[in-house]
């Protein structure tokens, strides 16, 4: 997961130099750590995300490819910058497109 990481972190720090930036509102910016170090979770629940997340174990040094980590095309996958690469209390903040039922009335 390391290469996966690096990869990860060089996306972020191009496209989003200033922080990550929520769509909800107000909107809330993270900044980007100068040393990031990630953390990945997966749904508890398949397809049910209001039942939360659990953290994905990379192995020790994330040395575990994605495969490894259980992941397999088109999973679901959330990351969060964490302080401490041993801590499994790690809060994933995702947002999920929601349909705009008023914008579909409208186009009706």
């Amino acid at each position: 997961m390391s290469r996966v990481s690096e990869e990860l972190i060089g996306i972020l720090k191009d496209r989003y130099s200033e922080g990550l930036t929520t769509s909800i509102s107000p909107p809330k910016t993270t900044p980007l750590p100068s040393e990031p170090v990630l953390a990945y979770g997966t749904l508890k629940v398949p397809n049910d995300p209001s039942k939360g997340w659990k953290r994905v174990d990379t192995g020790e040094d994330d040395v575990n490819s994605p495969t490894e980590c259980g992941f397999k095309n088109n999973s679901i996958v959330a990351f969060s910058f964490v302080t401490d690469p041993a801590d499994d209390d790690v809060v994933f903040e995702v947002q999920w497109p929601k349909d705009d039922e008023e914008l579909y009335e409208q186009q009706a």
